[in-house]
């Protein structure tokens, strides 16, 4: 067996976090091998003073660390899933994901109670197109402004007044213990996440048997279906992660249940679908649920942004 494991990680306190606790479950199931964390910077991370969607979402916080695994500096690097592109480059693999955090988004204010609370005007902050297309949906007399960076310091702002609200994942408000700051969940009825929300992704080198091997313990199944449904869905529209689409798959038993939405930026125009199949059929699900999302208007939607 390997002992000494190499991981990659981003910088910020939420991704050291999820490389940690990785790691610590790897030392859990392998108490003879070593785990050592290396710290990448990604263009993502150093670009922050220019919209997501103007830099381009596909790999920006993930090709600096995949270039590295291929260079074989790292063994495995751990992710947001919802940061990977639906295409890795050739070479590399999803070896795992794990049991995914809640895949919804909150709501954070000091001073309303909620996303129906805020006045008229109010600013909210939101690095996600997804996010400030289905905002403007439930609240169009809202002023969404572009926010960049960490968690910690999107919430510094808020702090300081610098916006009455801001929306980011539940997950890193939990994950970094930080729970008491979510003002409301959204529901998925007024927001549904991004594909992949909430759960980890670990990648590995594919032909690298004996890491994939260490990392399969750590793989959901459920998760793993559900996402795989969420990302087939992605994957059609051929979009990256910086589009104003949301989706969520729910396994329930051996049934799988996938709810999706393509907005166009300012909210006015959406279409929606929901549909469920047999959990084996859940990539097609979201292959299938896209195509009609797509035919239903969501071309003309996406053709407006892309």
């Amino acid at each position: 067996m390997k002992r000494h494991l190499i991981i990659g990680t981003r910088q910020s306190k939420l991704a050291l976090w999820q490389a940690n606790h990785i790691a610590d479950e790897l030392r859990r199931h392998y108490p003879k091998c070593t785990v050592e964390l290396v710290k990448i910077m990604t263009s993502g991370d150093k670009i922050l003073d220019v919209p997501l969607a103007k830099i381009g979402g596909k790999g920006l916080f993930t090709k600096e660390i995949e270039q590295a695994m291929l260079n074989r500096q790292i063994d495995l690097a751990v992710h947001s899933l919802k940061d990977m592109p639906t295409e890795l480059p050739e070479g590399l693999t999803l070896a795992a994901i794990t049991k995914r955090e809640h895949a919804g988004d909150a709501f954070v204010s000091g001073r309303y109670p909620s996303l129906q609370a805020l006045p008229a005007g109010a600013v909210v902050g939101t690095s996600s197109l997804r996010r400030r297309a289905q905002l403007l949906r439930a609240r169009p007399d809202l002023k969404i402004v572009d926010l960049r960076g960490n968690l910690d310091t999107r919430l510094a702002k808020l702090d300081r007044g610098e916006m009455d609200a801001i929306v980011l994942a539940v997950a890193g408000l939990v994950r970094l213990g930080w729970s008491e700051r979510i003002t409301e969940i959204l529901e998925p009825i007024a927001c549904l996440p991004a594909v992949g929300q909430g759960a980890l992704a670990i990648e590995a080198r594919s032909d690298d048997e004996e890491v994939l091997n260490l990392l399969a313990v750590l793989n959901d199944r459920k998760t793993q279906v559900a996402v795989s449904a969420e990302r087939a869905f992605l994957a059609v529209l051929g979009g990256g992660c910086q589009v104003p689409v949301g989706v969520h798959a729910v396994v329930n038993g051996h049934k799988v249940t996938l709810e999706a939405a393509i907005a166009s930026l300012d909210g006015q125009r959406m279409v929606r679908g929901k549909e469920t199949s047999e959990e084996a059929e859940a990539e097609a699900l979201g292959r299938d649920l896209a195509r009609s999302l797509l035919a239903a208007g969501g071309d003309d939607i996406l053709k407006e942004i892309m």
